[in-house]
């Protein structure tokens, strides 16, 4: 159980490495493209029409991206934040509810972003959009719906990962994470 545990934790490491270089390459360009998008409209008086949609798709990846992360960190909204460090027993069970809480929301999420009625891919939340084209972009909009099924794919890794440390009695939170915790 150890070793499915560190190999996890692992995978998690590594997915939230890619995912803030991500996230923040995504905040780059939001910040390029609606900085271009002002010093274009009260300079050269003349916006391209593209800027503004750019923005909007980075601040989605942008926001998607960073949420795993802070899941990943446990800066996520939690209502109960000193449950997170109780061990044995008790933290199993507030490991396994966490879980239980994310399979909740990413399941749907999940299954909708890639099937439609009666399991047809191309009626899915992303088989839709594959056909679609951004209006100011003429790139297909699944480049930028992509970002919800991925981000929730990634924090189902990281609560499998932080499941399975639990489980194991490993370290599932930072003890520098809980200094100021009320609980």
């Amino acid at each position: 159980m150890r070793g499915a545990a560190t190999a996890l934790k692992s995978l998690s490491g590594a997915l939230d490495r890619v995912a803030m270089w991500g996230a923040v390459a995504a905040l780059a360009v939001m910040v390029f493209s609606a900085g271009y998008q002002v010093v274009a409209r009260y300079i050269f008086d003349a916006p391209p029409v593209w800027t503004e949609e750019l923005a909007r798709r980075a601040m989605v990846w942008a926001g998607m991206l960073g949420a795993t992360g802070a899941f990943h960190r446990y800066a996520d909204p939690n209502l109960f934040p000193g449950l997170l460090t109780v061990g044995g027993v008790r933290g199993k069970v507030m490991a396994a509810l966490r879980l239980a809480g994310v399979a909740v929301f990413a399941a749907p999420i999940l299954f909708y972003s890639l099937f439609g009625p009666d399991f047809s891919l191309d009626r899915g939340f992303i088989g839709r959009t594959l056909v679609r084209k951004a209006e100011m972009m003429g790139v297909s909009m699944a480049w930028f719906t992509v970002a919800v099924p991925l981000a929730f794919l990634i924090i189902v890794v990281h609560a499998l990962a932080q499941f399975s440390a639990a489980l194991a009695g490993m370290e599932t939170v930072p003890s520098d994470h809980m200094e100021d915790s009320p609980l």
